[in-house]
């Protein structure tokens, strides 16, 4: 692998101009084929195998016409104070909006509140929901101006008006500081790094011409594999971080690589051939969590999971081509100002065997234990809160109050109690009854009795009369625990209730859907994690032939991701610093959130193990003791590690800031993510556990390193074929080679 790496990057370093034309006539082609391309149908979220996903999909094939998932809006009417809605004035401003509402052209139906009662018990309150034939994405501008406009209508007569529903609801800003202040950071720490302007810009520009040949395929590839505008969110954010990290780890060594004495082709072959032997298995871990992802069985994750390793493969591909070839172009601008000129400080400096890294590792050699059970424990305890975890899909109660929704939220609860914010709804399929009515009517009148129901809705037949369609309202929220209980009570009753009525039915809405969906993602976190270490286990023991190493790193990454499951836990679902961080509601984690985590943590995690210990190995393969080889893995790679997971870091607190508690969420759990796995695990634990181990750490039974191929990674055929100068010759110069030098 080091040695077929190594003439890749030769080849590219002498073909350089050939291979930066080749990735922008790629660039160009595959973005003109994203600009002819057809949007892909939004097909909306599914879920198969869940009964809320059964129901709704017997909706949309007994109501013709209609669309089971089509945007709604439910429009909150307040009166003024010491006033009733039920006045005169305010009941005419009412109607007359529930009337120009239903004008709408994708309006399927408009209820007026006084007609369907709902009115709070007081005459303060009242909402009239407002259902359309498109969902939110397809909802035409005019549409909703329409609706709006009627809606100012009501307010200018006196009435508060306040909008839930995904109708007219406010969208979180695209982009916007976050990524912005996360590539500035990522700058500085870099330009920090290397000392060098171009050091620091080339990792940059690999990434962002990574993320866009990435995107643009994505878009390219839409309508053919049905890939939404949200499947590229996972692609961009992983293909970012990947990016810089891989190129970063290749700069580095080439610098290394070039303070040796190797004059720049060199540098650049053995860049490629050892940490480019890095990036490739760094790389295919990430590729493997991603992949995984299908273990879920959630057709809009599979495919956001397969677009996001399509970037990662980019990356890489980038990584070992792109940035050597750039380096070709300019040989001499990524080393700091001291190796071009070749100053005596420059040469004292490289003839120092002890840096911050070497040391720090020397300190937890000497004492790996306490080392050990200190990171151990620490991570144990801030998992703990890991114990309570409780999955759903945080509503309009979890955003903040200055927008509409959480207003209409609060005041829908306030008014007609926590339950009216998620009413379930019961599909009945009558087909084959002999009076569909009367066992409808049964079963609506079962359901309405079972505990924890406070009301039912009429029922609503299809045109055939064979399918009925109604609500029930709980007593309590969307994200209450009782919510939950009930659902399960109704669902477990089902079998008395049908034998009553004779006909079958299903609970399905959008609050049986959230819970439908976050049992079926936990009940898919085991095997997800089972089958992404498990395949890193194995991809890890080629890598680095021993049988400890990956089970040591599987043990690190399960740490970091609980320990950052915990924190999220404790924030956002506990409320443990929730003001710190400007959450206004905590409740239940959002279910794709430990998904999520553990497929980006897994693909960064690895990718500083591989960096790290890659470097460890390749010391102890050339002689060192195990010790030695864990300070000299340090002095050389803990720098760039730590910038690394500092840009990570920046890049991912940069949406701490936002509105949307969701992308707060997300943020924090993957801030601290990377802290807890770069700082703690790799930087302690790793080091301690090897200082234990000992010899022991590398080794491989006879008969199994027979088995497996050795790949290679540390580079140890290229050492003996291409050897370091002598000194006193090439490395007094480390820029001798002319540009232009073959």
């Amino acid at each position: 692998m080091a040695t077929v790496l190594y003439h890749l990057g030769r080849a590219a370093f002498r073909w350089r101009w050939f291979v930066v034309v080749l990735w922008v006539a790629v660039l160009g082609a595959v973005g003109f084929a994203a600009s002819k391309a057809p949007a892909a149908a939004d097909e909306g979220f599914t879920m198969p195998g869940i009964e809320s996903q059964k129901a709704f999909d017997l909706m949309e094939q007994r109501f013709p016409g209609t669309t089971a998932d089509g945007a709604s809006a439910r429009i909150l009417f307040i009166a003024p104070s010491g006033e009733k809605v039920t006045a005169a004035g305010n009941r005419a401003a009412i109607e007359k909006l529930v009337d120009e509402a239903a004008d709408g052209s994708q309006v399927a139906a408009a209820v007026d509140p006084f007609q369907a009662k709902a009115v709070s018990k007081d005459g303060t309150t009242a909402y009239a929901t407002v259902s359309f034939k498109a969902t939110a994405d397809d909802l035409a501008d005019a549409s909703k101006k329409h609706l709006e406009s009627a809606i100012d209508v009501a307010r200018q007569a006196g009435l508060r008006v306040e909008v839930g529903g995904d109708a007219l609801a406010t969208q979180p800003a695209a982009g916007g500081p976050a990524e912005v202040i996360g590539i500035a950071v990522a700058a500085v720490v870099l330009l920090i790094t290397f000392g060098s302007l171009a050091a620091a810009g080339l990792p940059l520009l690999a990434a962002i011409i990574g993320v866009a040949v990435g995107m643009t395929g994505i878009m390219a590839l839409s309508q053919t594999f049905g890939l939404s505008e949200n499947t590229g969110t996972l692609a961009t954010m992983l293909g970012l971080a990947c990016g810089i990290d891989y190129a970063l780890f290749v700069v580095s060594r080439y610098r290394e690589e070039s303070a040796k004495g190797h004059v720049p082709r060199e540098a650049a072959g053995l860049a490629a051939g050892t940490a480019g032997s890095a990036v490739v298995f760094a790389g295919l871990t990430v590729v493997i969590a991603l992949a995984g992802l299908w273990v879920v069985g959630i057709p809009m994750l599979t495919k956001m999971g397969l677009a996001a390793a399509g970037a990662v493969l980019v990356a890489v591909l980038i990584c070992l081509t792109l940035v050597p070839a750039v380096l070709g172009c300019w040989p001499n601008a990524v080393l700091s100002r001291g190796a071009r000129k070749n100053s005596r400080r420059y040469r004292r400096q490289q003839r120092k065997t002890d840096n911050g890294g070497s040391r720090w590792a020397r300190a937890v050699v000497r004492l790996p234990l306490p080392v050990l059970l200190l990171g151990v424990v620490g991570l144990g305890a801030v998992a703990t809160p890991v114990m309570d975890l409780q999955l759903g899909m945080p509503g309009d109660e979890a955003k903040p109050t200055s927008t509409t929704e959480r207003r209409a939220y609060d005041a829908l609860a306030e008014g007609f109690g926590p339950g009216f914010n998620g009413p379930l709804t019961i599909v009945v399929d009558a087909k084959g009854s002999d009076d569909p009515k009367a066992d409808v009517a049964t079963i609506t009148k079962d359901i309405a009795a079972t505990k924890g129901v406070v009301s039912v809705s009429a029922a609503r037949f299809n045109q055939a009369g064979d399918t009925a369609v109604f609500s029930a309202t709980p007593a309590t929220s969307p994200t209450d625990q009782k919510t939950k209980d009930l659902v399960k009570t109704i669902r477990d009753e089902r079998a008395g209730i049908e034998k009553d009525a004779g006909v079958s039915f299903e609970v399905t809405g959008k609050t049986a859907l959230d819970i439908d969906v976050a049992e079926k993602v936990q009940a898919s976190l085991v095997p997800y994690l089972a089958v992404v270490v498990s395949l890193a286990v194995v991809l890890l023991l080629l890598v680095f032939r021993s049988l400890l190493v990956p089970l040591k790193a599987a043990f690190g990454f399960l740490l970091s991701v609980l320990a950052a499951l915990g924190a999220v836990v404790a924030v956002f679902q506990q409320g443990h610093g929730a003001d710190l961080l400007g959450v206004e509601s905590t409740g239940p984690i959002m279910s794709m959130m430990p998904i999520f985590l553990v497929g980006i943590v897994f693909g960064l995690a690895m990718d500083y193990e591989v960096f790290l210990v890659s470097r460890m190995r390749e010391a102890y393969v050339h002689g060192e003791e195990p010790e030695q080889a864990i300070v000299s893995g340090f002095r050389h790679s803990a720098r760039v590690v730590v910038a690394a997971a500092l840009i990570m870091i920046a890049v991912f607190s940069g949406f701490i800031g936002a509105d949307e508690s969701m992308i707060k969420m997300i943020g924090f759990g993957l801030a601290v993510a990377v802290l807890f796995d770069a700082f703690v695990v790799r930087m302690a634990i790793v080091p301690a556990i090897l200082a234990l181990l000992g010899h022991k750490a590398w080794y491989l039974p006879k008969w199994l390193a027979r088995l497996l191929p050795n790949i290679d990674v540390e580079g140890e055929k290229l050492s003996r074929k291409v050897p370091v100068p002598a000194a006193g010759t090439a490395d007094e110069s480390p820029s001798v080679e002319p540009v232009g030098a073959r």
